[in-house]
């Protein structure tokens, strides 16, 4: 069956996380990805394993040195064969190259030129360089994610990587769409850090609207009142001591049937709980209360307990159970298995599933320079002769 981008070429010059993940996904559905790369990236990663092979997977990789006037002519000569040429570096980087899309549109008229800079082409810091944890501190995911005692605290992954990638991808689909009805192609000036503002939610609105400074919420609940809402350590599992569960109370019904649920224990009658605002006065020792139930018991089983209530529960996941034990995520195949020389290996899969043209993972991330002979000889024409004399002269690393 043909994927929805067969025939479609990104010329795809990014790199750490966020480019990758756009690039990834058009990778997926079928476009031809080709990755110019330097002959020594950062230290990110095994490509055939892990992070890594999942950000590249089904692209291909040219070690093409672009300080090299033959580098660069190659990459022009790549760029006029293919449809899309994405980059998240900062702004002046393409720019410099003579990669940019003014420059670009000489070569291919039609060319859509996509910059995922981390704060856009425009503005007095246009020229700055970010990363995730860097776009997160700025929009203020870091202070309103503080601990308790009021440390900055942030995201432990970057979150507004994904954010960018995802906004990549949906970006390359309307400029393709539009080249498709129009024959033109267009520049994508896309700021990461408008991506990951975009998405901080109710507190952004609550900025724009009433002014409000921000605090961090912690455990407290976000959509309206509510005692119990926090975490609750609960009963070992094995070896695994780190186990938690998440319980939610709003209503007072929900009270009621919480109490019940946990056998209408002594401490449940007491006057300090007897409605939702003295609930979340004496929060801490309600907590406390709750807590020494569900010490006792696996966190499966007081979700289990607690659902069967009619209680907002869940166990709070770790690695182990996102990727062996959740039943929803093995039922729907979302770990892709793939072979490796040393076995299997398995990569994120994709989240939403075409009914007619599903996207596929086909192939293991490339190592740098991986498909040099197939870009330069089969994309480009170049025959064996003239691929060693680039490589002697190293505008191309093999």
């Amino acid at each position: 069956m043909a994927l929805p981008l067969e025939g479609v070429r990104v010329l795809d010059f990014t790199w750490v996380v966020a480019g990758p993940v756009a690039t990834r996904i058009l990778a997926d559905h079928g476009a031809e990805v080709v990755k110019i790369e330097r002959k020594n990236p950062p230290p990110l990663g095994n490509r055939k394993l892990g992070l890594q092979c999942d950000l590249h997977r089904d692209k291909i990789s040219a070690a093409i040195n672009m300080n090299h006037p033959r580098g660069l002519e190659l990459a022009r000569r790549l760029a006029a064969k293919s449809d899309l040429v994405m980059d998240n570096f900062s702004a002046r980087v393409m720019r410099a190259w003579g990669m940019d899309h003014e420059s670009l549109r000489k070569v291919k008229p039609d060319i859509i030129c996509i910059s995922m800079s981390g704060l856009g082409h425009t503005g007095p810091r246009s020229s700055y360089v970010s990363y995730g944890p860097t776009l997160q501190a700025l929009s203020g995911y870091t202070l309103l994610m503080a601990e308790s005692d009021g440390t900055p605290a942030g995201y432990g992954y970057s979150y507004a990587d994904m954010c960018g990638g995802y906004t990549g991808a949906l970006a390359a689909l309307i400029a393709l769409y539009q080249k498709r009805r129009t024959g033109e192609g267009q520049f994508i000036d896309l700021s990461q850090f408008e991506g990951v503002t975009a998405v901080i939610g109710p507190a952004l609105l609550d900025i724009a609207i009433n002014g409000r400074t921000q605090t961090p919420p912690l455990w407290n609940s976000q959509e309206g009142p509510a005692a119990l809402h926090n975490v609750y350590r609960c009963a070992p599992d094995g070896a695994d001591d780190d186990r938690w569960i998440a319980i939610a109370v709003r209503t007072e019904a929900e009270w009621q049937r919480f109490v019940k649920a946990i056998g209408s224990p002594s401490w449940a009658n007491d006057a300090k709980f007897r409605t939702l605002y003295l609930r979340m006065r004496n929060r801490e020792e309600l907590d406390a209360n709750v807590e020494r139930w569900t010490r006792e018991r696996r966190a499966e089983d007081a979700m289990m307990a607690l659902q069967a209530g009619g209680i907002a529960a869940g166990v709070v996941s770790n690695g182990a159970d996102i990727c062996a034990r959740d039943p929803q995520l093995k039922q729907r195949g979302f770990w892709a298995p793939l072979a490796t020389r040393q076995g299997r290996t398995h990569v994120t899969g994709i989240p939403f599933k075409l009914s007619a043209t599903p996207g596929a993972i086909r192939t293991l991330g490339p190592e740098v320079g991986e498909n040099n002979d197939y870009i330069l000889g089969e994309i480009l024409g170049l025959s064996k002769a003239e691929r060693d004399e680039l490589i002697a002269c190293e505008a191309v690393w093999p």
